[in-house]
């Protein structure tokens, strides 16, 4: 069909109008359809549509044991006491409308019939006693368990489908921190702090003096003379506040000014990974 010479009476009761090219102008709420850019204002008469271009399947079953569960729950039977003529009648009629159209679909449960069809005919012949003079088994007791055990396992995913599903029911959150540009040095810890004074010790010990004096040492005075130290500088290295050629003393004096200072938190110990070199420097800045 085509649409050069299809003209039809838009909404006002009016024909479209058309341009130079003789194709009406119709925007796409009016048109049908379009085949190849060019709208369609009425479906080809010689358009084709076979027969089992759409197919309406009311009820789907994932299996033979799925189909015999639902016959027998829609008509409310006794599962425990099936009516094997009934559900076997049934059960064929499905198998003989499916059979025509899938036939590998159709293979299993064609099994399934020739299982019920035995069952019926062995609950026709009289029940044959054991050896031990029992009665047989019920025919239909496999039937029931399979079933009964089917019905267990899809109550149990249909439950596990109602549970929260990520990406169904709920979305992960995801938050995106922006990180500080400033790095952040970690504590310096008790131990690389013990192991840098012996440090110094050993290289005190070095130094050996043989005048033996008595002198006063001002933990306060040695206070002062480490701020003073820090004054206008950024960084300090640990070692660099020590002395070591004024000897052991003035050495423990020094190191105890530092740690005064440091619980009084006048002074900051930073160090930028483990084992790295202790630097000193003034909690504050004056302006």
């Amino acid at each position: 069909m085509d649409s050069r010479d299809t003209t039809l009476p838009d909404r006002a009761g009016q024909p479209p109008a058309a341009d130079a090219s003789g194709l009406p102008e119709v925007v796409d709420q009016v048109a049908l359809a379009r085949l190849y850019g060019e709208p369609l204002f009425a479906l080809p008469q010689d358009l084709y549509i076979p027969p089992d271009a759409l197919e309406i399947f009311l009820e789907a079953f994932e299996g033979p044991l799925d189909l015999l569960l639902y016959l027998i729950r829609k008509q409310n039977f006794n599962i425990l006491d099936i009516p094997m003529a009934a559900v076997t009648r049934q059960y064929l009629t499905y198998v003989d409308e499916i059979r025509t159209r899938n036939l590998e679909l159709a293979a299993e449960y064609l099994l399934m019939a020739a299982m019920l069809i035995e069952i019926k005919s062995r609950m026709l012949l009289p029940p044959k006693k054991t050896a031990e003079g029992e009665e047989a088994e019920d025919p239909r007791a496999e039937l029931v368990r399979r079933l009964l055990e089917y019905e267990q396992m899809k109550a149990a995913a249909f439950r596990l489908n109602e549970l929260p599903q990520l990406g169904r029911d709920v979305l992960r959150a995801q938050v995106y921190i922006e990180q500080s540009l400033q790095p952040r040095f970690p504590d310096v810890h008790i131990d690389d702090l013990q192991e840098a004074w012996r440090d110094i010790l050993r290289r005190a010990k070095l130094v050996q003096h043989h005048k033996i004096t008595r002198e006063e040492l001002s933990v306060r005075e040695h206070m002062s003379l480490v701020l003073r130290k820090l004054q206008g500088r950024k960084f300090v290295e640990f070692e660099q506040l020590f002395d070591p050629a004024r000897g052991v003393p003035v050495l423990i004096v020094t190191f105890i000014a530092t740690l005064e200072l440091a619980k009084e938190t006048l002074i900051e110990l930073t160090q930028a990974e483990a084992y790295a070199p202790i630097y000193v420097r003034l909690a504050y800045q004056p302006a």
